[in-house]
């Protein structure tokens, strides 16, 4: 039975129902010894507090598509088939452009929201480079069928969830292909191809999008394996004019450390609620060493780029949440890289779904105008709402953090 099914869902509930049901029918009706009734009253008590907790862990995470499935949940997923040394540029010296090109089977993709707005397909993609595989899902946009648009090359976005995550979670909690799809109908956000691959490739550990010999190659699968799987059977943009990632929590940061390290893949990058030091989230593979937090943290690989690189960044967060690591990225950062940061009041959502999700419209409105995808109709949204200060905020953080690129952590989770 699917962890996020309907059928697992209906299951808890009714067993929520009986719990509740038979303390009352059977409590004072107890026959047998003075033991024996205690025994099974507290027993009666414990099954009920029992299918409480899991009703509630199940509408939670059917609501913010922390777990996909069993295996995530317990810990037993494992999507990594070999972890070999990729180099510093992550193809082991792989032609990537002279692979052939090869043809994925999709499917209609299950789970809450998945069938909405045209439906989301999903592959099994086995990567070439990388050595992962895991599942990526796939949104197109409605002129994408349209038999006007049937030499048109499409822009994309690579959505990234936080840790824990589910890759279906843009579609599901955050519902970014309804939000999009009238936008899009009315050109007023650019047709974008929305595909969302699984960032959690390892039993109970992120792997912070990192590239890491011998455990798992994130960086690999999420730049080159998921990108080349998508320009193989989709009309898709090349890189980088078309592409883009977006992600909230742990997924900001990746999005933006991947546009950061591969201008060559990526125009743009979208971070809500991010940090830049991969430390922000504690079970990062990339936090092991202070050599790999060096070589994964966007604020010190901007800083040390021998040429600014051309891309653009939209950084959104509350102060103590993403803010301070915006502002530091945007005080390194040299022309032609360009920061757009955002000042999130505290009172807007927290560290959560209820934040992320309102920022839908905005960012896909700024990434139309940033890729040069509809400069005449799409209407940059991004400095709606809360003013922004000139100079960062330093509350719940050091001159220090806010010099290294390690603020914003304090005062915030980092687990939607």
């Amino acid at each position: 039975m699917s962890l996020t099914g309907t059928p697992f869902l209906c299951t808890t509930v009714v067993l929520a129902a009986v719990a509740l049901i038979l303390p009352l029918l059977l409590w004072s009706r107890m026959r047998g010894p003075k033991a024996l009734r205690a025994a099974a009253r507290v027993l009666m008590l414990l099954f009920a507090q029992a299918t409480a907790v899991t009703l509630v862990f199940v509408l939670v995470n059917n609501r913010n598509s922390l777990y996909d499935n069993w295996a995530d949940l317990l810990g037993t997923g494992d999507h990594v088939q070999q972890a070999a040394d990729l180099g510093r540029d992550g193809t082991g010296g792989i032609a990537v452009k002279r692979l052939p090109r090869v043809r994925q089977t999709f499917t209609a993709a299950d789970g809450p929201g998945m069938h909405a707005a045209g439906g989301v397909r999903v592959t099994q993609l086995r990567g070439r480079v990388s050595g992962v595989n895991a599942e990526v899902y796939v949104w197109l946009p409605p002129q994408y069928d349209d038999p006007a648009y049937r030499h048109r090359k499409f822009p994309v976005v690579e959505l990234l969830p936080g840790y824990p995550g589910s890759a279906k979670a843009w579609f599901g909690a955050m519902r970014a292909h309804e939000q999009l799809l009238p936008l899009m109908s009315s050109g007023e956000v650019a047709p974008f191809i929305l595909v969302a691959p699984r960032t959690n490739l390892l039993a109970a550990v992120d792997t912070g999008c990192a590239n890491v010999p011998g455990q798992v190659n994130a960086d690999s699968w999420l730049s080159i394996d998921v990108p080349k799987m998508v320009t193989d059977n989709f009309r898709a943009q090349p890189a980088p004019r078309g592409w883009a990632t977006a992600g909230y929590s742990a997924g900001a940061h990746c999005a933006v450390k991947l546009a950061v390290a591969h201008p060559d893949r990526y125009r743009a990058a979208v971070s809500l609620s991010g940090y830049n030091d991969p430390i922000g989230e504690r079970s990062s593979l990339a936090a092991q060493t202070p050599a790999l937090r060096a070589a994964n943290n966007p604020f010190l690989l901007l800083r040390k780029a021998a040429e600014p690189p051309p891309i653009a960044l939209y950084l959104s967060g509350e102060s103590g949440d993403g803010y301070q690591a915006a502002m530091a990225l945007e005080s390194v950062a040299k022309a032609p890289t360009t920061v757009r940061v955002v000042l999130l009041p505290r009172s807007a959502g927290g560290h959560t779904m209820a934040l992320w999700r309102p920022q839908v419209d905005t960012v896909f409105r700024w990434l139309t105008l940033q890729m040069g995808q509809s400069r005449a109709k799409g209407r940059d949204t991004s400095l709606a709402g809360a003013p922004i200060p000139r100079s960062p905020s330093t509350g719940g953080s050091t001159h220090a953090a806010l010099a290294n690129g390690t603020a914003s952590r304090a005062g915030a989770a980092r687990r939607p």
